[in-house]
């Protein structure tokens, strides 16, 4: 359980999840945050993150730092994604252990399942069979930051569990025109289009394969769920798993379906096609939840409005989001 004095620290405090869970966690009393930005601390490197941990002491640690991005990035960096995860998780997951840190949360993502896996995916289907190419890299990295976890939990009784979301979005995304995710990647072209009057918008691929989404402010508040129970709690519902749990929202949508929502929020009138020659990933990827759900954790925001609030806060950021795109191309 999170104590109002102890000391949290949620690596990646910038990024969307991260960002997310620092808000509920403010809302919610939790006032003694500890934070370092990436000039402050490069999380890639094991003597700093040591240095940072000796120096700072914190009592919780939740990471949410990690190296993310869609088929396109993960497809064109794959070194990248495999090496800076693994950096980073594993110095954060060791020296948190080392330095004897209370409670420990790592977040991955649903991609660590097979390509294959049966739906709703529960649990006990990681490494059942091959993984999906187009982010192999990506899932790699976050499932050995699992077995890592795993391990720890088992050999040194250490309070470390393993969180693994669904696709996520909400304030804060990354809309970068070539490396972000379905969602803010759709928002952002549906909404260039309706300002530049186009007569249609291409997507890629089929649009037939169903995903599921969750609103990141329900991932945080779901993260905060599971660090308040006791680890004899957690253990008692999760003695098979050791120590990863699925989150979910609970149902999917087809892509095409995903498109004509957007763009009616968006108020875009032109035509929607679809690229079939762009690959298309997994059919289907629908979390089992019913774990963390059975703990007593369940989304409280329906798709449709979180749609509709994470476009207004793209039309109330959307000078923040372009910048950083910019940035990005200069460096």
């Amino acid at each position: 359980m999170i104590n109002f004095s102890d000391k949290i620290y949620v690596a990646g405090d910038r990024g969307m999840v991260g960002s997310a869970i620092i808000r509920s966690l403010e809302n919610k009393g939790y006032n003694n945050l500890v934070k370092a930005n990436k000039k402050e601390l490069d999380l890639r490197n094991f003597y700093d993150v040591k240095q940072w941990f000796i120096n700072n002491t914190p009592d919780i640690v939740i990471i949410a730092a990690a190296k993310v991005g869609g088929i396109i990035a993960n497809q064109t960096y794959p070194v990248e994604f495999l090496l800076d995860n693994l950096k980073i998780q594993n110095n954060l997951i060791e020296m948190s252990w080392k330095y004897k840190v209370k409670k420990l949360l790592f977040l991955g993502s649903s991609c660590i399942y097979p390509k294959l896996a049966p739906q709703p995916i529960r649990e006990e289907h990681l490494l059942d069979s091959r993984l999906e190419k187009t982010n192999e890299c990506y899932a790699m990295a976050k499932i050995t930051g699992i077995k890592l976890c795993e391990a720890l939990r088992k050999q040194y009784d250490f309070d470390a569990i393993s969180l693994m979301p669904t696709n996520l979005y909400g304030p804060g995304d990354n809309y970068h025109e070539k490396n972000s995710h379905v969602i803010p990647a759709l928002l952002r072209r549906f909404h260039e289009a309706k300002i530049r009057e186009l007569p249609k918008i291409e997507i890629w691929g089929s649009g037939k394969p169903r995903r599921e989404f969750l609103h990141v402010d329900d991932l945080s508040e779901g993260a905060i769920h599971i660090m308040n129970l006791s680890k004899k709690s957690f253990d008692k519902n999760t003695t098979s798993l050791q120590s990863h749990i699925n989150i979910g929202y609970g149902a999917d949508i087809k892509i095409s379906d995903l498109a004509v929502e957007i763009s009616r929020i968006v108020n875009y009138k032109g035509k929607i096609e679809f690229d079939i020659s762009k690959p298309d990933g997994p059919k289907q990827k629908l979390m089992d939840s019913s774990l963390i759900n059975n703990l007593g954790w369940k989304p409280k925001i329906s798709l449709i409005d979180g749609l509709k609030s994470t476009y207004m806060d793209f039309l109330n950021n959307k000078n923040k989001y372009y910048s950083k795109t910019l940035n990005e191309k200069s460096n």
